[in-house]
């Protein structure tokens, strides 16, 4: 197949016709550094170069085994030509290099010629292959402006985004994309089933994870917040009460349901009540009666020695103690602005009162002031009177 090229200003009459495919033609692109050469592909499955210079091909491109189906030269470096074929696979060819595979002669480059134009063309095989890049036709390559990433989409529905390998990856030509699927499963890169490797890694982070619970469990607990109470059924002697440390509690009750005696208090020797007696009268307080109650307090009066806290508001009837002035005054009495709607309640108003106060809280839907309006209340307080 013949391309033919004309001038921008003269369609009519061609300038030139490039031959060399013996199919059709699938892409053509321009070099963009300098743009004196370009790069045609077509169904006989190579590509070549031509120079627009002397208008022939200098470059033969080889190495895929089904049409070139698209190409693409890279932003930067004018030598870089990547394709990509009907067969899913990718090729990057570096133009000043050869890369001749075993038993095949090599041949010289059109430049270095006696006479380039009529020098036969310099056959280039790929310098770096991806047989399985996609399971389609890849149809489209791009690169990045910048050149450190290569897009690629197929007919199979998918784009992939290709760069360089990292340091320090040594299996990155051994995928599947590079190898195959069985090759790539037989290396342990691949797994049919899913990421293998992935997998891998979160069943090893499981299993540290399960491996630091046990060494946990392992340490000693905290002590229990609950208090040892004596006597308290279900709480036993063992309990440590929160803040005391290794404090040992007290002892439970001897007889359930009686409290322990006083510290200090001696049982074999018990107490006078006649001398507990004598000393009472003594300070002012009567002595118990029969039944071993303590007489009630005259009518308005505190009992004696009792003196109440500070602040405490003396109820109506009780005289305040010689030592008391008084208590502070009494808060104002509660006010209503309105009653409760549906009753009458003295000092609360009235009901239509209340339905007139609650009615003002509600607001009423009405129209807007425009903004003409607002305007002109703000004119007439001698504001934005000059136009603008």
């Amino acid at each position: 197949m013949d391309l033919t090229v004309y001038e921008p200003k003269d369609v009519v009459k061609p300038l030139a016709i490039l031959r060399g495919h013996h199919n059709t033609i699938t892409s053509t692109i321009f070099e963009r550094v300098r743009g004196d050469c370009l790069a045609t592909s077509a169904r006989d499955n190579v590509a070549r170069v031509f120079d627009l210079r002397m208008m022939r091909d200098i470059l033969f491109i080889k190495g895929h085994e089904k049409e070139i189906s698209t190409m693409t030269w890279h932003p930067i470096h004018s030598s870089l030509l990547s394709t990509g074929g009907g067969d899913g696979s990718m090729m990057h060819y570096l133009l000043d290099e050869p890369n001749n595979p075993p038993g095949v002669a090599p041949t010289i480059a059109a430049y270095d010629a006696t006479d380039p134009t009529t020098a036969p063309a310099q056959s280039i095989y790929p310098a770096h292959k991806i047989p399985y890049a996609h399971d389609f036709p890849i149809w489209s390559l791009d690169w990045h402006p910048l050149g450190h990433i290569l897009a690629s989409g197929s007919n199979d529905r998918v784009t992939r985004f290709w760069t360089r390998a990292r340091p320090g990856e040594t299996d990155s030509f051994n995928d599947r994309y590079h190898i195959g699927e069985a090759a790539a499963e037989a290396q342990g890169t691949w797994d049919r089933r899913g990421n293998r490797r992935q997998r891998q890694e979160e069943e090893e982070q499981e299993a540290e994870d399960e491996m630091e619970g046990l060494v946990d469990q392992k340490m000693p607990s905290k002590a229990s917040g609950l208090p040892g109470i004596p006597g308290l059924p279900g709480l036993t002697a063992g309990i440590q009460i929160p803040g005391m440390g290794s404090v040992i509690p007290p002892p439970p009750f001897a007889n359930p349901g009686v409290p322990p005696p006083p510290p200090g208090m001696d049982l074999s020797n018990p107490p006078d009540f006649a001398q507990l007696a004598e000393m009472m009268k003594k300070a002012g307080i009567p002595p118990p009666t029969a039944n071993g109650q303590f007489p009630p307090p005259p009518p308005g009066m505190l009992p004696p020695g009792l003196l109440p806290p500070g602040g405490f508001q003396i109820p109506p009837g009780y005289m305040p103690p010689p030592n008391m002035t008084g208590g502070p005054p009494p808060p104002p009495p509660v006010q209503f602005t309105g009653g409760i709607p549906g009753m009458s309640v003295p000092g609360l108003g009235t009901q239509s009162e209340a339905e007139t106060a609650s009615a003002a809280s509600i607001r009423r839907r009405g129209p807007l002031p425009s903004q003409e309006e607002s305007l002109q209340m703000e004119q007439r307080k001698g504001k934005y009177t000059r136009a603008r």
